[in-house]
């Protein structure tokens, strides 16, 4: 008697789900253990081979074991199937990483290599990469842009090291999977940057010396002293100063979005301000000459006090040449023309200065 409850819709679908496609993942059981291949068991989906190259361990497998295979080949020539054990474990890995990319989870991958433009990693049994870009500053290769193969040397210190990431992007159709640890921290580092304020103080260890300053790893966020705020000196050489693993204490200047501006100097006082109370317009000072340059000389007039005397205060002359006026670490006396403290800035005169000599000799000659 035929069931008048079963449509053809039913018996197509039954039908369909019945038919193999490639790339279907599913279970089968092994019947049959061969030297160059093993048989598969597939139900109602008939049978299917799988090459016994593709298997590291065949002694791992048994008759009636199940197992999950991806179908290569639906239907050889011969009329069986052509499956994998390996792209199942890919298909399965692939079908995995993308729930964990559609839900935005945190995982932890473990770099097996490193070259000079990131990590490569491994995760549900697919490769991907995580670029230097897209590290948290505890583990960026703070080092000079030139210098590849310190960038390499420090990346390859990460290999077999755990690192919490998500993944950036995926592609399986170019087998594409890009992760990012800085992605995975930015939820953490939101909330700790709410907590700091301009003026704090902070404590973190120094991860690169570069010719611009130094960058600071504070418990994960990343703090930069620019050349300027690192020693109330002037400063030529960051590397002079600090150096990668140095622990330091420095005050918070401002708050970007995902890194902190820093200043060394501003942990002491500046003694400059306290220095420049010995001079006032109309002294006469001693100071050596530091640098020459086309529009004047600077001159250091005390440790910590450097002045201008630009190209104007220098002769009555014209067209003169400052470097033949005068020698870097030269002593000369100068006249202070201006004190501006509000822009840190002293004005120094020599002309003035040698007129002044030039009056008092006549005087004397004179007499």
């Amino acid at each position: 008697m035929v069931n008048k409850s079963v449509t053809m819709d039913d018996l197509l679908k039954d039908f369909k789900e019945d038919i193999l496609n490639a790339g279907d993942v599913l279970e089968g059981r092994v019947i049959s253990i061969k030297k160059n291949e093993i048989w598969i068991d597939l139900g109602a989906r008939g049978v299917g081979v799988v090459m016994r190259r593709e298997i590291n361990h065949v002694g791992d497998l048994a008759v009636d074991q199940i197992i999950t295979v991806s179908v290569i080949d639906p239907e050889l020539e011969e009329g069986h199937a052509l499956l994998s054990m390996k792209r199942a474990v890919k298909d399965r890995g692939w079908d995995e990483l993308q729930r964990v990319y559609d839900q935005k989870e945190v995982v932890s991958i473990t770099p097996f290599d490193a070259n000079r433009g990131g990590l490569l990693v491994e995760l549900e049994g697919i490769r991907g990469f995580l670029p230097v870009s897209q590290l948290a500053a505890g583990h960026y290769p703070r080092v000079s842009s030139s210098d590849k193969d310190e960038i390499l040397h420090k990346l390859s210190s990460l290999i077999n090291q755990p690192i919490r990431a998500t993944i950036l992007d995926i592609n399986r159709r170019d087998s594409k999977l890009i992760f990012s640890e800085k992605e995975a921290l930015k939820g953490d580092m939101q909330s700790r940057f709410e907590e700091l304020k301009i003026g704090d103080i902070v404590e973190g260890h120094i991860t690169g010396v570069i010719d611009f300053g130094a960058f600071v790893n504070i418990d994960g966020i990343e703090g930069l002293i620019h050349i300027s705020e690192i020693s109330w000196e002037r400063v030529d050489n960051p590397k002079n100063y600090l150096k990668t693993g140095d622990q330091v204490k420095a005050k918070i200047i401002a708050i970007d979005k995902d890194r902190l501006s820093l200043s060394l100097k501003q942990m002491t006082e500046d003694p400059w301000l306290l220095e420049v109370k010995k001079f006032k317009k109309g002294d006469t000072v001693e100071g050596k000459v530091t640098r020459i340059t086309p529009f004047g000389a600077f001159v250091q007039i005390s440790d910590s006090v450097e002045a201008l005397v630009h190209v104007s205060e220098m002769s009555d002359e014209e067209d003169f040449d400052p470097e033949k006026l005068f020698q870097v670490n030269e002593k000369k006396q100068f006249k202070v023309l201006e004190v501006d403290l509000e822009n840190r800035k002293i004005a120094l005169s020599l002309k003035d200065t040698k007129e002044a000599v030039k009056k008092k000799t006549s005087i004397k000659a004179k007499k």
